[in-house]
């Protein structure tokens, strides 16, 4: 009971932190459940080959966050270039967002990265996005 009393008083809406019984959210249909700005479509394939996101969904002169092969990736297009990048903010792992502006902004410390090649334009992260190699078949960008 003490448990429910301090979890109420601290943070509302977290007494379900005392129960037993697991909960679970489901991301809106056709997302990753990542938030941070931009689209989140959900990826078809993870594998070399398989498609990560339609290129129409990625916007030219921004990106989005797709899921693929079990991790988190942003993926970016300027005109005819698209690039991937792992989501984890190298500074504390936290996914970061969808670029803005041609700046990928991780939303725990701030950490600022160039949406063009991943690289740090503001810490405290010390090394850019780690890329994901990538190639545009069609209208799919997959994983190469």
């Amino acid at each position: 009971m003490l448990c429910g009393v301090l979890v109420a008083l601290a943070v509302p809406g977290g007494l379900a932190a005392c129960g037993t019984a697991p909960t679970t959210s489901t991301p809106p249909a056709g997302t990753t459940g990542t938030t941070g700005g931009g689209a989140t479509p959900t990826s078809s394939g993870g594998r070399a080959g398989e498609g990560v996101v339609s290129l129409s969904e990625v916007p030219d002169g921004g990106g989005v966050v797709v899921e693929a092969d079990g991790r988190q990736l942003v993926v970016t297009r300027t005109g005819d270039t698209v690039k991937a990048f792992d989501a984890s903010c190298p500074h504390a792992g936290t996914a970061v967002g969808a670029p803005s502006g041609g700046t990928i902004t991780c939303p725990n410390h701030g950490s600022q990265f160039n949406a063009a090649d991943g690289a740090v334009k503001k810490g405290p992260a010390t090394r850019g996005l780690t890329a994901v190699p990538v190639a545009v078949e069609g209208d799919r960008v997959v994983l190469s």
